[in-house]
C-alpha cells in the first residue's frame, strides 16, 4: 500500500526474521498456523477499528482518519500477530498463494481491515462524511448506533465463524458446515431483532435506505469477502466472493460473454431472461487491474403506452455485443485505454439501471411485463469482475486488493444516468477508492413541470423497488436528478484524487430533451447552461460540454469526437476530450471544465448566452 502503516510491517518483519531465521521451505503446520493468524487477526481487526470508527462518529460527528492513533495501533496489533505465525514468504506461499510474498500479505490484511470497516460505516452512517448521522434527530442517531454496533458485531462473528470452520478443515478435515451455518443464522436473526426492537420509532430504511434484514445481509456479505482474502481455499464453505469455480477465468485480450444464471446471482433481464454482459481482460503484459466500464443506453419507460412501445429486443441482454468505438476501442491509436480490462454491461430493464427486483405488470392497459432489476444486474457483473480480477492478482507477488483497482465507471444515456446512482457502490460497497465516473448524455436536468425527472423519481423509485440500492446519502424523489446527485456526493468525492464525476454532453441533444420531458431544445439548452453556471466548482465535478450547433446524443463513443478529428466543436478551449479522459486518470487534481459558448445562441432561436464566464 506503501503508507507508514506497511513500512512499519516492513520493520517488524525484519526483526521477527532476525529472531527466527529464514527457512527454505514451510512446513505444513506452519503454514496452518499462517493462516489461521491471518484470518483471526483480520476480524478482531476488523472488530476494532469498527469500534474506533463508532467512537469518532459519536464523539466528533465524523470518520477517523487512517491516521488516528488508536486505527495505527489497530493495524500495528494486526502486523505483530501475523508476523509471528506468517515469518517468511515461504510460509506464506506454503498456504496456497503461488507468489504472494509476506509483505504483501500484511498489506493485503490492513487494506481489507480499513475497506470492510469503512464500506460499514458509509452504510451506517450516510456515505464517510456522515450525512444520515449529521441529519438524524436523537431517535434516529440511537438507531444508526444500534446499526453499527449490531453490524459490526455480523461482521466480526460470521466472519470468525467461516474462518474457524476453514482452520478446522484444514487441520482435521472435518469442520461441521452445518453447524457453521447455522451459527452464521443465528447471529444475524438475533442482530435483526435487536435492530428492529431498538428502531421501532424510526425505522432503518427511513435513515440510510436498508431494512434491518437488507442491512444484516449485507454486513454477511463482507464477512464472506474477509474470509476469501485471508484464506485461499476456502473449503468446505461456498462464499460468493473471492476466486472460486463459479467465476472463471476469461481469456485475455478478447471479449468474453458472461451468462449469469438468475438462480444463482438473482439477475434478470426485463422479459425474465438470463442477464448477459460482455467482459474483455487486458491483453497479457499490460495491467490487467486497470478497467473501462461502460453502461449502455436505451431510453426508460415508466408508464403503461410508453413501454408498450419499446421493441422486444431492448427487454434482454443475450444478443448484445460489446461497444467498441471511442473511450471503449481497442485500437492505441485511438484510444489511451485501449489495452484496459473492458466490462460492457447491456441494458435489459428499462429503469436506468436502478430496479431493485420488482416486477411490473402491464397486461392490462396493452402493455409488457417488465422485470426491473437494472442495480441488481450492474452489481452482480461488478461483483463476477471484482472476483475474476481476484484470481488474476493473486497470480503476483502483490495479490488482490481492492486500492489495486483504478477504474473508469460510467456509461451512456440510460447508462450514463446508471452512473449517477450506481457509482458509490463502486467506491463505498466495492472499496475500489480509485474510481472515476464518467455520465455521458446523461445531465439529469429537472423541467419544472408535472412530468419531470423529481416527479418520476417519487413514482419509479418505489415501484422498482430502488431504495435500497440508492446512496445512503440520497434515496428521495429529488435524487434522480443530476444537481442533486452531484451536491449530495460532493462531500464524500476527493478523498482519494480520482474521486470525482467527469460529465460529458454536447449541449443541443434532442435525446435528452424528450427523455427529460423538456417542451423543446432552447429551454433545455437554457436549463443545461444555467445548470452549469450553479454548478461549476462542486468539488469532485467536472465537465466537457460540447457546442455542435446539431443534435448530437452520447459523445464518448463517437470516435470523430472522442478524437477531436471532427467538427471543430469537438475540440473545446484546445482540449480533446480522450486527452482530456487520459489527464483525468494520471492528474486528477488538475482537470479543468472544457466548456465553450460556440455558435449556439447566435444559431438556435431561444438560446441563452452561458450566466457565467466560460471560454
Amino acid at each position: 500500500m506503501g503508507n507508514r502503516i506497511s513500512k512499519g510491517a516492513s520493520i517488524v518483519l525484519a526483526l521477527v526474521m532476525q529472531v527466527t531465521g529464514t527457512v527454505g521451505a514451510a512446513k505444513a503446520s506452519d503454514a496452518l498456523r499462517c493462516e489461521r493468524a491471518a484470518g483471526l487477526s483480520l476480524a478482531k481487526c476488523a472488530k476494532k477499528v469498527a469500534g474506533i470508527q463508532r467512537d469518532c462518529f459519536r464523539k466528533g460527528g465524523g470518520i477517523c482518519d487512517h491516521a488516528d492513533p488508536e486505527i495505527v495501533a489497530a493495524l500495528s496489533k494486526l502486523t505483530s500477530k501475523v508476523t509471528k505465525k506468517c515469518v517468511d514468504d515461504a510460509t506464506v506461499q506454503s498456504t496456497g498463494y503461488p507468489a504472494l510474498t509476506l509483505t504483501a500479505l500484511l498489506d493485503r490484511l490492513e487494506a481489507s481491515c480499513l475497506a470492510e470497516t469503512e464500506s460499514l460505516v458509509a452504510r451506517v452512517y450516510g456515505g464517510p462524511h456522515g450525512a444520515a448521522w449529521a441529519g438524524a434527530d436523537d431517535d434516529g442517531k440511537k438507531c444508526i448506533d444500534t446499526l453499527m454496533k449490531t453490524g459490526r458485531k455480523v461482521l466480526f462473528g460470521t466472519a470468525k465463524a467461516r474462518m474457524k470452520c476453514v482452520n478446522k478443515q484444514r487441520k482435521k478435515g472435518n469442520c461441521d458446515l452445518t453447524k457453521t451455518n447455522a451459527k452464521v443464522t443465528k447471529l444475524e436473526t438475533k442482530a435483526i431483532a435487536k435492530i428492529d426492537k431498538k428502531c421501532s420509532d424510526q425505522a432503518p430504511e427511513t435513515l440510510v435506505t436498508l431494512t434491518s434484514s437488507q442491512f444484516i445481509e449485507r454486513a454477511t456479505e463482507q464477512g464472506e469477502c474477509m474470509t476469501a482474502i485471508a484464506h485461499p481455499d476456502v473449503t468446505p464453505l461456498s462464499l460468493d466472493c473471492g476466486p472460486r469455480t463459479a467465476v472463471p477465468a476469461p481469456p485475455r485480450g478478447s471479449y468474453t460473454q458472461v451468462v449469469l444464471d438468475h438462480a444463482t446471482w438473482g439477475t434478470r433481464c426485463g422479459d425474465g431472461s438470463d442477464y448477459a454482459f460482455q467482459i474483455r481482460l487486458a491483453p497479457e503484459g499490460h495491467p490487467v487491474e486497470n478497467v473501462v466500464v461502460q453502461m449502455q443506453g436505451g431510453g426508460v419507460c415508466i408508464f403503461p403506452a410508453q413501454c408498450a412501445s419499446v421493441g422486444a429486443n431492448l427487454f434482454e441482454a443475450l444478443s448484445d455485443g460489446p461497444e467498441t468505438k471511442g473511450i471503449m476501442s481497442n485500437d492505441e491509436l485511438v484510444n489511451p485505454f485501449a489495452n484496459w480490462t473492458k466490462l460492457y454491461l447491456p441494458y435489459c430493464t428499462q429503469d436506468v439501471f436502478i430496479g431493485g427486483g420488482t416486477t411490473e405488470d402491464f397486461t392490462g392497459t396493452g402493455g409488457p411485463v417488465i422485470e426491473r432489476y437494472g442495480a441488481i444486474n450492474v452489481r452482480a457483473a461488478l461483483r463476477y469482475l471484482r472476483d475474476v480480477l481476484w484470481r488474476e492478482l493473486d497470480e503476483d507477488s502483490e495479490g488482490y486488493r481492492n486500492d489495486r483497482i483504478n477504474m473508469l465507471f460510467g456509461g451512456t444515456s440510460a447508462g450514463g444516468f446508471g452512473t449517477l446512482y450506481n457509482y458509490h457502490y463502486v467506491l463505498d460497497d466495492l472499496q475500489w477508492i480509485h474510481s472515476t465516473a464518467w455520465p455521458d448524455a446523461a445531465l439529469g436536468l429537472d423541467s419544472g413541470g408535472v412530468v419531470s425527472i423529481v416527479n418520476l423519481g417519487a413514482i419509479a423509485i418505489p415501484a422498482w423497488g430502488s431504495g435500497p440500492y440508492l446512496p445512503p446519502y440520497c434515496f428521495g424523489s429529488t435524487c434522480a436528478e443530476g444537481e442533486k446527485v452531484y451536491a449530495t456526493a460532493a462531500p464524500r468525492l476527493k478523498r482519494e484524487p480520482r474521486q470525482q464525476f467527469l460529465v460529458l454532453s454536447n449541449q443541443v441533444d434532442s435525446t435528452q430533451v424528450s427523455t427529460t420531458f423538456f417542451p423543446n431544445s432552447p429551454s433545455w439548452i437554457n436549463k443545461m447552461r444555467q445548470s452549469y453556471c450553479d454548478t461549476a466548482g462542486t468539488n469532485g465535478l467536472h465537465y466537457f460540454l460540447t457546442p455542435i450547433t446539431t443534435s448530437t446524443h452520447v459523445i464518448a463513443t463517437k470516435e470523430a469526437l472522442f478524437t477531436g478529428s471532427s467538427p471543430a466543436e469537438s475540440v473545446v478551449d484546445g482540449i480533446v476530450m480522450r486527452d482530456w479522459l487520459a489527464n483525468a486518470v494520471t492528474d486528477p487534481d488538475n482537470v479543468p471544465d472544457a466548456v465553450a459558448e460556440g455558435t449556439l445562441a447566435t444559431s438556435i432561436s431561444g438560446v441563452n448566452p452561458f450566466p457565467c464566464t466560460v471560454d
